[in-house]
């Protein structure tokens, strides 16, 4: 709980932020104490901006105001997308993104570089949000989301032979990574609500990269509130179907083997 971190010790500490319009999700890391890790949740007011709610949300929760040894901020939505790390160009980062997301105003282009996976990863921020974050938070990096999981997945994924499809359940999307003993075959995120949706889209991709239903497996993870349902009607068209464990806020405790 992040009710009994002692943060007189915080310059030890690692703090990440995840930013959703589901709400804001932190973490406390203790590398020092076995790991230690804590979270705190806080809803967010869906009539102001996310810059708004970072302020309020600052003004309220006075441990954020502590020292930290390191600060990572993940942005968790849609607006991500890979190249190649051999075709990558810093300068080409925005032109890149805009190819395959449509142009917002007040947007600030950022990248994550997966070198143990040989992509980087584009996604987009609100620019007013990432000023503010600078400025509470001088040592602050800025993630995809999708960076911790990848690198989490990745190293999972190179355990045994089959291929494996790892399914990160958000309120209002899935995201579905698929990798054969390391390498990423594909990485997507789909906007749905409803069990019947998510099951679709899931058998959809399994199909189209030619997964086997009795050999390959399915990992899911995220926000399972309809776990059962879920698990029982994959279960019919997949036979390796499992929920990881945590099963929440991987993202937040992947995110501390990031550097």
């Amino acid at each position: 709980m992040i009710e009994t971190t002692d943060f007189n010790k915080s310059e030890q500490y690692t703090l990440s932020i995840r930013l959703s319009t589901d709400g804001f999700s932190f973490s406390v890391f203790n590398p020092l104490a076995e790991g230690e890790l804590s979270f705190y949740d806080c809803e967010v007011d869906e009539t102001l901006s996310l810059t708004a709610n970072l302020k309020r949300t600052f003004r309220e929760l006075e441990w954020l105001s502590h020292p930290y040894r390191r600060v990572n901020v993940l942005m968790a939505d849609k607006r991500f997308t890979f190249i190649p790390l051999e075709f990558f160009e810093d300068e080409q980062a925005e032109t890149v993104f805009y190819h395959n997301h449509v142009k917002r105003e007040n947007e600030q282009i950022q990248y994550n570089i997966l070198h143990k996976n040989n992509i980087v990863i584009l996604f987009g921020m609100d620019k007013s949000a990432c000023t503010f974050l600078c400025e509470q938070l001088p040592n602050v990096k800025f993630y995809s989301q999708s960076s911790p999981l990848i690198e989490f997945f990745a190293a999972k994924s190179r355990l045994g032979n089959s291929r494996k499809m790892y399914v990160h359940l958000r309120k209002d999307a899935v995201d579905i990574y698929c990798f054969e003993r390391g390498h990423l075959l594909l990485a997507n995120s789909f906007g749905c609500t409803t069990t019947a949706d998510r099951i679709y889209y899931l058998l959809y991709i399994w199909k189209k990269i030619g997964f086997k239903q009795d050999r390959d497996e399915l990992h899911l993870t995220g926000a399972l509130s309809n776990k059962e349902q879920l698990l029982s009607e994959l279960r019919k068209f997949i036979r390796q179907v499992f929920v990881m464990n945590p099963a929440a806020n991987l993202d937040l405790q992947a995110i501390n083997a990031c550097e």
